[in-house]
């Protein structure tokens, strides 16, 4: 009876430290997934390792998730879409809900443009395939604008930053935290948002020959999130306190932010199919996509009960 005993626990301390080498490879864009995973409190009994890697926007962090240097992330609908449509191996394997106001067209204070038909002719910065380009051409798209009314910099974060604050662009389209630093450290003014514009989606993604062979750490890893984030919900000033340690950035900037954002995990299902179609058929219609996708053939729904059953 001892030795069965000695031999199952044996067993167990295998099994315990074979999970406790597999590492899962996560790719994370400025102040989000893990920081939200630390304040909450989520992250100090997990039984495999979490490699994080952080990126500034979408497009890199998928070019890591395609060379396979990362397994999952989590970026926007816009910059998944375009990854999709280039042939890249990501799936969707979890929404992220948000308001649509984290999403904007910055001008400085002093800018004597106060609205989005003040922009035509002008010249705005933004990253090529990120949500804040989903922004412009939905706007251009409900004004009845071209493509030529505006000039678009295509520029990554900390470039379009500088060209922002040196004057080389007269506004910015970007995303959170971004709005909120420049909102709160520097008084820039938001002249359009995405609210009833673009869906306001993200996705947790991730290689399918991780959810293959990783699918018990992924879907840990979206239960622990999913805590996270109903977490934070309900201590808006407690984590955005946390948040600007972790980045070092002032607590207003964040207290701006997550107050508005309202942050959440929902499961794949239909009107999450549906709100990433309207988005790959506004690319496909400005031609920023070549071929026209189906938003089913691109999200895996198998992980929706885990999720569910998380948000209980």
């Amino acid at each position: 009876m001892i030795r069965i005993v000695l031999a199952g626990a044996l067993l167990f301390a295998s099994l315990a430290q074979a999970a406790a080498q597999t590492t899962l490879r996560v790719g994370d864009q400025k102040g989000n997934s893990q920081a939200v995973m630390e304040a909450a409190g989520v992250l100090k009994d997990v039984p495999y390792k979490i490699e994080w890697k952080e990126f500034p926007a979408a497009a890199p962090l998928l070019e890591a998730l395609s060379a396979g240097a990362i397994e999952t992330g989590l970026v926007g609908d816009a910059p998944f879409t375009f990854a999709a449509a280039s042939g890249a191996p990501v799936r969707a394997i979890a929404a992220v809900r948000q308001t649509g106001e984290g999403l904007a067209i910055l001008v400085p204070e002093n800018s004597p443009i106060k609205t989005f038909d003040d922009l035509r002719g002008k010249k705005i910065a933004t990253g090529r395939g990120s949500i804040g380009h989903q922004l412009i051409l939905a706007a251009l798209e409900k004004k009845g604008w071209g493509a030529s009314d505006l000039q678009i910099a295509f520029l990554a974060p900390s470039d379009a930053k500088i060209a922002y604050t040196q004057g080389s662009v007269d506004a910015w389209s970007t995303w959170e935290p971004y709005v909120s630093q420049e909102e709160v450290l520097f008084k820039s003014r938001r002249v359009l948002t995405s609210e009833g514009l673009t869906p306001g989606l993200s996705f947790q993604v991730a290689r399918p020959d991780a959810i293959r062979d990783k699918r018990a750490e992924l879907t840990d890893f979206i239960r622990r999130l999913v805590a996270a984030r109903a977490w934070s919900l309900t201590n808006v000033n407690g984590y955005a306190e946390t948040w600007g340690k972790l980045m070092n950035i002032p607590t207003a900037v964040p207290q701006n932010w997550l107050s508005r954002a309202k942050i959440r995990i929902a499961p794949i299902d239909d009107s999450v199919v549906s709100d990433e179609q309207s988005t790959i058929d506004l690319y496909f219609r400005s031609g920023l996509i070549k071929q026209k996708l189906d938003a089913a053939a691109i999200v895996d729904r198998s992980f929706a009960d885990a999720i569910a059953k998380a948000g209980l």
